[in-house]
């Protein structure tokens, strides 16, 4: 065999050798959030996620799950480090960086979701895809969603009427939340639900707004004697989470790595996200009713002054992203719309 034949064959075999290689890879993603591993979205959905992903992959994606914010850093920091490649992928809520994504504001106003987190989140996956693609087009996207209807948990008795708000100190999630709370005569004090325990514990707060499924996991139970459920067939308010991945980390996989990650992202993964969270409704009021603690459910009268309040709230954020020069009136209309058709089964 001559000089130039082995000189090709060998260039032949090395690249061979360095395509299998290639192919063979693995793709480690270390994924962080602010919760324990019993929250529900990482018990139902973050840890599944990431079982899938490793076993549609055969192994080659292997993906490594940080709950209570192993890798560092605070809750409101975790859009900017999936951003930043701090993280490869991490669950991030827009709301505890205020003013920064208005669209997905769309979402928490009073009564815009229903009682079901998986209908409402594919309704919030197809507003982001009309509304939040450019705004947070620093990373990659694989899942939106909302969780079930918030519940009022408080110290002392619970919640009976609008007048029952007045004068108390209320933990709140978001901007929107918050200004209704603060128009019902309550003291708003904003902070990540991680905090919310110790501050009920020691008085800062007496009591706050966030759904069942969270309730166990942050012993919420054990430290508010009464919880407060608004009737009806819509949500107080809402909370926007994202689950989204660095787009750098995301571009450098192979091209059928990147298959699996889109197989598993966008409509049903957000639905995913929110049936999430209803199994953990169900299982938190289940832990709930089985205490002393005293549940009511408001009745159709307060329930109706609360969606009027709620209107006139709506109304004055649709003015205030006018002002912005963002389509606030097509927002809302186009966030019930949506709303309105996954809970209708989609048609």
């Amino acid at each position: 065999m001559n000089s130039l034949m082995k000189t090709v064959l060998t260039g032949a075999v090395a690249l061979t050798l360095g395509a299998g290689a290639v192919a063979a890879q693995e793709v480690t993603l270390r994924c962080q959030h602010f919760l324990s591993p019993q929250g529900s979205v990482p018990k139902f959905f973050i840890t599944p996620w990431a079982e899938k992903i490793e076993a549609d992959s055969d192994g080659r994606i292997k993906v490594e799950i940080y709950p209570a914010m192993q890798l560092g850093g605070k809750p409101p920091a975790l859009y900017d480090q999936i951003r930043d490649g701090v993280i490869d992928c991490g669950w991030a809520l827009p709301a505890y960086t205020p003013g920064r994504f208005p669209e997905s504001e769309a979402f928490e106003l009073p009564f815009m979701t229903t009682m079901s987190a998986e209908a409402s989140s594919r309704a919030a996956w197809e507003f982001t895809e009309k509304y939040l693609m450019e705004r947070m087009g620093d990373i990659h996207l694989m899942a939106v969603h909302v969780h079930g209807p918030g519940v009022i948990h408080k110290k002392g008795d619970p919640i009976m009427g609008t007048a029952d708000f007045d004068g108390l100190k209320l933990r709140g999630p978001s901007r929107q939340a918050n200004k209704l709370l603060e128009t019902l005569g309550a003291t708003p004090v904003g902070m990540p639900v991680p905090a919310f325990p110790e501050s009920l514990s020691k008085g800062i707060v007496d009591g706050g707004v966030i759904p069942w499924e969270i309730v166990p996991p942050l012993k919420v139970h054990e430290l508010a004697d009464s919880h407060t459920q608004i009737g009806g067939d819509r949500a107080l308010y809402n909370t926007f989470f994202v689950w989204g991945m660095n787009k750098a980390s995301y571009d450098r996989l192979p091209e059928d790595l990147k298959a699996i990650i889109d197989a598993n992202s966008g409509l049903e993964a957000s639905a995913w996200a929110g049936r999430a969270m209803d199994q953990g409704d169900e299982l938190g009021e289940g832990v709930v009713a089985g205490t002393d603690n005293k549940i009511h459910v408001l009745d159709d009268g307060t329930v109706s002054e609360l969606r009027k309040i709620g209107d006139d709230l709506t109304a004055a954020w649709v003015a205030e992203m006018e002002s912005k020069g963002l389509p606030g009136a097509a927002m809302v209309e186009d966030a019930k719309m949506f709303v309105t058709k996954h809970e209708n089964g989609g048609s």
